[in-house]
This record gives C-alpha cells, structure tokens and sequence, in this order.
C-alpha cells in the first residue's frame, strides 16, 4: 500500500492552446455565460464529465461547480462578449474520453448542449450517451 505522504499534488491543467483538448463554441460559452450571470454567482464554472451508463455504456453530464478539482483539466472559452470567459472543468478520466471533442449548443425547437466527440464509436438516439472501442479506454 502506498504511503499517503507520498501522494503527489498537482496544480489544475489549464488549456489556452490553439487546439485545446475540448473545443468549446461560442454558442456554447454565450449559453454558458447567460446561464451563469441568472444565477447571479460569477464563480460558477461548467462542469462536464462523463459516468458509466445509459444506452451505449457511457453518458455525458453538465452541471455548474464552485470549486476547481486539483486533477480537472480547465478550458477557458470566450463569449461573444468579450469582457465574458467561461470555464469548462474536466476531471481527469472523462478528458480522456472527451479529447477532441467539441461542445455546442443549439437552439430551435429543442434547445440543448451538444458534444461532438471523435471518439464515441456508437452513440444512441438521444445523443447523451455513446460507446467507444475497448481499447480506447
């Protein structure tokens, strides 16, 4: 067993690349950014992560978090407002599956956040979950 002192902690990984690991539209950091200004709480960062489940294996999910986890990859996104940036948070295990991906969002007769990701294989109808290869993972 490892010694607990021995653990090593490392500072968040924050992506300001041209080519960032996930690519964030600016449809998405303008929904992110209004989303975030009705709850009136500036520190609000989007989460997206990924859990075990749904009808492909594996499920997308978004929620807003306060606090930046010390294994969270942060993409930085701007709005349309340029005064406005957005920060997505990504542990590390869900970025693996995410690298390349892009979110959106789409608005119309569904309204809803998009992830484009190169390295789902299958995904289901409804487009929040998806599978990859196994050895992938």
């Amino acid at each position: 067993m490892a010694d607990a002192s021995a653990v090593q902690h490392h500072e968040p990984i924050v992506q300001h690349a041209m080519q960032p690991v996930i690519h964030v539209s600016t449809a998405a950091a303008n929904k992110v950014a209004a989303l975030i200004t009705e709850e009136g709480n500036p520190n609000l960062h989007l989460r997206v992560y990924i859990t075990g489940g749904g009808c492909s294996g594996y499920q997308y999910g978004f929620t807003f978090d306060e606090k930046i986890q010390e294994d969270d990859t942060i993409i930085e996104a701007a709005s349309s407002d340029s005064n406005i940036s957005i920060k997505l948070l990504v542990d590390c295990i869900s970025v693996q599956l995410l690298h390349g991906a892009e979110i959106d969002y789409t608005s119309g007769i569904q309204e809803q956040f998009i992830i484009r990701n190169p390295n789902a294989k299958t995904t289901c109808g409804c487009g929040s979950s998806f599978s990859v290869d196994d050895d992938e993972i």
